[in-house]
Parts: structure tokens; sequence; C-alpha cells
């Protein structure tokens, strides 16, 4: 009986000592990870490393994974972690039996923290990782540190020793580890079957990148994000992309800035990374320097082409365009008494010359575009030459108005100047030419969005846009001549058409006196007093010769009023006419950043003297409440970049924004670092409305 009691007691601990071995094996298989682990000087993040015991023989690698808990608002970083913060590290060096260890990256979330947009993770985030062991036969020691950035509105490195020891031999997969590593391997982008023809375009102009590709599946709400190991790459900051989606077909577009200077992107290799839902992608590609189109879809350029016929029938009753409305009305006047055959000759003639003017400007763009230079619309204005050709055109297609001289043409002296009074076909083809050089300054509804998409094309393109524009600006002249009885309808020529012809003759000599105004930006003031007194003075004695002390008089009178006007109107702020401008700040795109990442709003105003449309803004509501009492408050900071004379830092700022003309105006914020553009006409309730939309509040 005794016997039987001590071969139980054996039994039961034998029994005991196996189960005790098998729940020990089973326990040091499920307990190879570090616990968690946490920093006391940093107790809201905690972070464990685990090794799920699944072995690959073949490769020789062994599945883990890194998990980091953020509590409340803290969060860390992609690989690339955006415009602040810094990537998580591990270094690993003091291990044994390890190779190499591959970091796996779950796609990120973007974050706004003043103003800068950042990658990275919140609450909890699942790095998997494979470890590469050199003999799955031995033992492995990993003997790493982790150094982890986690942020708020301020943001902490901390470091945590990684340490484990096992036998892979000897490892048995853990089922709750392995549900934890797919769970983070789910979320890590990979290459997909379902993308093809990724491609990445660098347009060193502009300072974009675009990136292109299809997906069988379609998209629904894509994000694509690009970064790279290069130096080049890391040195760029890429903005949130502008993604347009047409069918299957995919195209990112992204401003690309670098703290170096200007980026170089050409030929470098970049990871270009997808999100769509539920599906994640990474492609590699290698970037090929290439001018890029907005929207390369045959619907975009018919829709362009609609916006450069609107823009350029608009164009024609923007303030600018008076004189050439002058012009036209006076060819209409001259054309009484003679046959509809005449008339539809004269009117072609200035449709042809206004077409042949937009040819010549494409063409001049083109030749600047493909020597590297600076393009723009209008930036004939910055030319002192420029201006003082169309001031001597203007005085004398005004004075020839007044009568001042008489053109006498013969068979042998048919000049360009006797050109500009006739009836004759070249005269009517020179007027639509410079109706187009003189409407050059002015911007209207659709002509900037029209300008820009031709600019930024190529260059057939450029020259079908620029083709519309001119069909939009000849439209009248062309109704004219395909419906001469419009022009014959007008009353007989007499004493009325005189007058008519003075009323434009004076609309032209202002334009000419304003032309002369720009022409201080290029000569000394000496000069153009000088230049003012010579042009007046043979005004007014040419005047007394041909009218009359009286009509000299009146002429004189008119002249001193519309000259005290200008300076009346430029010295506004003395005259308390109207209020002083804002604190105006030269146009710096580090100080943009600078202001919106302590939480202000920047209203950037590019304009020039020879604009008339950026004096239509500033006048109508830049200066007016309740837009100027907003610019002038402390959350506010205005800056101004003046293209008046050629600046290749705000060509350069233009062309980023795929603006290539005045005025532009766009608004950051902490809620718009990447800005918010405004339209070409501004109104107080577009420019309220967008400082409210980027972070100040309607107070």
């Amino acid at each position: 009986m005794q016997k039987n009691k001590r071969y139980r007691r054996l039994a039961m601990f034998w029994l005991f000592a196996i189960f005790y071995a098998l729940t020990a094996v089973n326990a040091n298989a499920e307990t190879q990870a570090t616990g968690w682990l946490q920093n006391p000087n940093h107790p809201p993040i905690e972070t464990q490393f685990v090794v799920t015991g699944q072995v690959s023989e073949s490769d020789q690698t062994l599945a883990g994974y890194l998990e980091v808990r953020l509590d409340g608002d803290w969060k860390s970083y992609w690989r690339s972690p955006g415009e602040g913060g810094v990537a998580p590290e591990m270094r690993w060096d003091k291990s044994k039996n390890i190779s190499a260890v591959d970091w796996h990256w779950p796609y990120p979330k973007r974050f706004q923290t003043l103003g800068l947009e950042t990658l990275g993770y919140k609450k909890d985030v699942i790095f998997p990782m494979t470890l590469h062991i050199k003999d799955l036969t031995k033992p492995v020691v990993l003997d790493a540190k982790l150094t982890l950035s986690s942020c708020t509105t301020i943001c902490v490195l901390t470091d945590y020793p990684i340490k484990l020891s096992f036998d892979p031999s000897h490892l048995t997969v853990s089922d709750d580890a392995m549900r934890t590593y797919a769970k983070g391997v789910s979320k890590v982008p990979k290459a997909s079957p379902l993308l093809s023809g990724v491609n990445a375009v660098w347009d060193q102009t502009k300072e974009q990148l675009q990136v292109t590709t299809v997906n069988k599946m379609g998209w629904k709400a894509p994000d694509v994000i690009v970064d790279g190991q290069s130096d080049e790459v890391q040195d760029s900051t890429f903005s949130r992309p502008v993604v347009e989606i047409d069918g299957n077909n995919l195209i990112a577009t992204f401003d690309v800035s670098s703290w170096m200077g200007t980026p170089h992107l050409s030929d470098e290799k970049v990871a270009i990374t997808f999100k769509d839902s539920d599906f994640f992608a990474e492609q590699s590609a290698v970037i090929k320097a290439d001018t890029i189109v907005t929207s390369s879809s045959n619907s975009s350029i018919v829709k362009m082409v609609l916006f450069a016929v609107l823009g350029g029938l608009i164009l024609n009753v923007m303030p600018c365009v008076f004189p050439v409305l002058g012009m036209k009305l006076s060819g209409i006047i001259s054309a009484q008494g003679v046959e509809k055959k005449q008339v539809r000759r004269q009117f072609l003639s200035s449709a042809s010359g206004i077409f042949a003017s937009f040819w010549l400007l494409a063409a001049f763009l083109a030749v600047l575009k493909l020597s590297g230079s600076a393009i723009g619309w209008g930036i004939q204005f910055q030319s002192g030459w420029f201006i003082g050709l169309m001031f001597v055109i203007t005085a004398l297609f005004g004075a020839n108005m007044l009568g001042l001289f008489e053109i006498r043409l013969s068979s042998n002296t048919n000049t360009w100047m006797a050109s500009q009074g006739d009836n004759s076909h070249l005269g009517h083809f020179t007027q639509g030419m410079f109706a187009t050089l003189l409407a050059t300054p002015c911007s209207a509804p659709f002509l900037g969005t029209a300008i820009a998409y031709a600019l930024a094309t190529n260059i057939p393109t450029m020259f079908a846009i620029f083709t519309a524009l001119a069909f939009g600006m000849a439209l009248p002249w062309i109704l004219v001549s395909a419906f001469p009885s419009i022009a014959l309808a007008l009353p007989r020529p007499g004493a009325w058409m005189n007058r008519i012809k003075y009323l434009f003759g004076i609309m032209m000599l202002i334009t000419s006196l304003w032309l002369l105004s720009l022409l201080s930006n290029h000569i000394s003031p000496q000069w153009l007093y000088a230049l003012a007194w010579v042009s007046g003075g043979t005004f007014l004695i040419r005047m007394m010769q041909i009218h009359g002390l009286k009509a000299t008089g009146f002429a004189g009178i008119l002249l001193a009023i519309v000259v005290s006007s200008s300076v009346f109107i430029e010295q506004s702020v003395t005259a308390k006419v109207l209020p002083p401008e804002p604190d105006w700040q030269p146009l710096s795109v580090d100080a943009i950043n600078n202001y919106v990442a302590d939480g202000k709003v920047v209203f950037v105003d590019v304009t020039a003297d020879w604009c008339v449309t950026c004096k239509a803004n500033k006048i109508g509501v830049i200066l007016q409440e309740p837009v100027l009492s907003k610019l002038n408050s402390q959350d506010v900071i205005a800056m101004k970049g003046d293209w008046t004379v050629p600046s290749k830092t705000i060509t350069a700022y233009l062309q980023r924004h795929d603006r290539f003309g005045v005025p532009f105006n766009v608004v950051y914020g902490p809620n718009a670092p990447q800005g918010i553009k405004l339209p070409v006409i501004l109104t107080s309730n577009v420019v309220m409305q967008a400082i409210k939309q980027a972070g100040i509040d309607n107070g």
C-alpha cells in the first residue's frame, strides 16, 4: 500500500515536470519580446520589439515587428517625415548573427502643425521587421538602440534599448504575434500588378514634379507621396499633390522646394507611394526632365480654347483697351460712304492684324521658352524701349485723330506712318496689330487661365491657344466684316464724326500720358520731364496753328486737369483721398513659410505699374473696407511682389503657381500652407473668405 502511494507520487511528479517543461517551452516561444519599454522621462510613449517565431530557411530571415503606442496627440514619423520631425532609427551594429534588418513602413497620415505638413502616425503603429540571419543554427543576439522622435507642439527624442537572445532553430510561431505582424504588413505599400505606366516628370522652370500612372481597378480618392534615398531628393520638400483623375489615369502634381536652393531632380530615383481607401502600393521610378502640362486630356485642351476665346472677347471691354475701342469705332465711322465689299475688306484687314500680333507674341514667347528665358503675359511692358515706342505710336494716333497733321499719300510714299490714317488695307492691318499690343497689360476673366495653360504646354498647343485668343479679340471685327450693314447703318459722316474723332484722339493722348508715366521706371526724372515738356509744347503749338487760341486753351486746361489728376491719384495718401496702404513686405517664400509656421496669414499681391487690372484691384478692393483693416491687423502679413521691371525671383514664383502674368493674389495660412489662389478680378467677399479659410477668425 505504501509502495503504491509512492508510485502515485512519482507519477504525479513526472506529469507535473513534463507539464512544466512544455509550458516553459511555450512560454519561451511566446516571450521572445522585449516587453513594453518606457522611458521615465517621457511616459506618453511606450514600445516593444517582438519576434514572431516565423522563420524562412530559404532566404534565412526571421519575421518580427516593432510596436509603438503614442498617448493623446503625440505622433511619430514616417521614413520621410515631411517638413518637420525626425524619422525613427534603430542601430543594431552591436547585434550578433544578424546581417541586416529591413524596416517596413505602413502608409502614414498627413498632419498640419503650425503651417508645416508632416507624415507620420498617432495612437498605435506596427512596423513589420525582417531580420536577416547569418546562420539559423546558431544563437542570435539582438542588441539595438531605437531612437524615436515624438511630437505634439514640442518634440522629444527618446532612446529605447532593444535586447533579445534566442536560438532560431528552437523558435515556435506565436499565433498572437503573427496576427499583429499581419495587421502591420497589410498597411505596408508594396509593388502592385494593378498599377502600370508609373512615370515621374520634373519641370525645372516651374519647380514641379508630376507623377502619372494607371490603375486597372480605377481610383476613388487617392493620395500620393514621393520620397527617395539620394541627398537631392531628401533635401527637397514635396507639397501635398494636386491629384487629377481621368478614368483609370492618375496625375499628381507636386510643388517642390529645397532648403539648399533650387532643387534639381532630373535622373533621380524616387519611391512613389499610393493610397486609395484600403489599397496601398509603392513603385520606384527615375525622374525625367520635361515640361509639365497641368492637364493633357483632349477635353481640357478644348476647355482652354474656349477660355481663350472668351478671354480675348472680354479683353475688348477691359479698361486698358478703351483706346483700342476708339480705333475700332473710328474705323466704323470712316467706313461710311463706301461699298459693303470695301467695308468687309477693311475689317478683315484689322482682324488679320490682331491675329498677326498674337502670332508674333507667341513666336516671341516660344523663342524665350526654347532659350530658357523667363516668359509671361505682358512682359514686353517691362521694357523701356517698348513703352517708349508705344508712347510715340499712341501720340501720333491721337494727334492724327485731332487733325494736328495731315497725311498726304502718293503712290511712292506709302510709309508705315501714313498707313495709320488712311483707309488702306495696310493701315487697318496695323491698327489691329497695335490694338493687341495695347491690350496686353490687361488681365481678364478666363484670360489668365488660358495664358497659364498656353505658356506651360508645348509650343504647338501654345500657338493654338494664342490663335483662340486672337479670334476672341477679333470677333467684333469679324462680325462687322460678315455683316457690313452694321457699319453702313450708322448716320452719314458729318460734324458729329469730327467730334467723335476728337474724343477718341483725346483718349489716345491720355493713353500716351499713361505710357509716359511708365517710363519713370526706366529713365531718370530729368529726361522724363524733358520729354514731357517737349511733347506737351509741340502739341500746344500745333493746336494753336490748326485749331486756334480757343481750342488750344481748352486743350491746355484739359491737359492740366489730366496731369494734375494723375499726380493727385499718385499722391492720394497725402491728399487723404485714399487711406494709407498696408505695410507691404517684399515677396519672400522663406518669409511666407516662417509667418505661416507662426500661425499668421499672408496676403500676397503680385502687381506691376503697367497692369491696369492691378490698379483696379488695389483701388477698388485692397484699399477699401473691410479688406484694408484685415490687412493691417496683427494676424495678417501683407506682401507685395513688384513685376514692373524684370525679376527672376517673381517670375519663378509666378510660374510655380502656374501663372504667367499679373495681377496674381494668393492667401497663405495655417489651414492653407500651399496657398489659396484668388481670381484675377478681386472682390471684398472673395478676399475676406480666403483669409478666413486660411486660418483667421471673422474678427
